[in-house]
């Protein structure tokens, strides 16, 4: 019996560690899917600009969203700014 109680503690603190890791790494993915944004939108920038004239103005936001969806995400990011503003 004591074999399994140490067991289930054990199952706890692996989750419960596991759960406190998950929670500590959301902040640091989402700097870096800011990074990833933001250089994804300098590349647009430099090549918008050289092509087509068109400059976007980089945000915190505007990065995040572009880092958080990829692809989609920027060019949705540069298709508001040419479009709508």
């Amino acid at each position: 019996m004591e074999i399994i109680a140490s067991l289930g503690s054990l199952a706890i603190g692996v989750v419960i560690l596991y759960i406190i890791v998950k929670l500590l790494a959301l902040p640091f993915k989402l700097v870096w899917n800011g990074i990833i944004g933001a250089v994804m939108l300098w590349l647009a920038n430099l090549l918008g600009g050289a092509l087509f004239n068109v400059k976007i103005h980089i945000t915190i936001i505007k990065a995040l969203i572009a880092g958080f969806f990829g692809i989609p995400g920027a060019a949705a990011v540069i298709l508001w700014d040419l479009f709508v503003k």
